[in-house]
């Protein structure tokens, strides 16, 4: 959660995710991992959105907080950590989907259009898809690539 790590501002379940992830820099974090496989700070930095590097810090110290995500070392190196979801984090794939149909929808130049074969999946059987993507997402796959049209 954002603020401390306790102290909700209500207990209404839209504000709990709001204050556990419903900032717009933490959403593409989790968009990160699912779809892009990315699992480094160097990674998210990348992403074309321009993380500033003091707000990628602070997101991911509040995924972390609440929960969302873990963080280990590097097998290899040991000046990276490697992100990840928890179970927590992963039962959030089926909310991202929802906002991938949502903006399939309603933007007319949604890069949903890549990932057809994905959207269809959802549309028919979220839940169904949800859990063979939890697997993936488990593993350290990216999952665009396997969905793109």
């Amino acid at each position: 959660m954002s603020k401390s790590k306790n102290k909700l501002r209500s207990h209404c379940p839209v504000n709990y995710g709001l204050e556990a992830f419903g900032d717009r820099w933490a959403l593409l974090i989790l968009r990160d991992i699912v779809f892009r496989g990315k699992r480094t700070y160097g990674e998210f930095l990348k992403s074309e959105e321009g993380f500033a590097t003091n707000i990628l810090a602070s997101r991911l110290e509040n995924l972390i907080n609440a929960g969302i995500l873990r963080r280990e070392g590097h097998e290899t190196d040991g000046r990276k950590d490697i992100y990840s979801l928890t179970e927590k984090g992963l039962d959030l794939i089926p909310l991202l989907f929802e906002m991938v149909l949502w903006s399939a929808k309603y933007d007319s130049k949604s890069e949903a259009k890549r990932i057809a074969r994905l959207v269809e999946l959802i549309k028919k059987d979220n839940r169904k898809i949800s859990r063979k993507v939890i697997e993936q997402v488990k593993r350290g796959e990216a999952i665009a690539a396997e969905y793109s049209s």
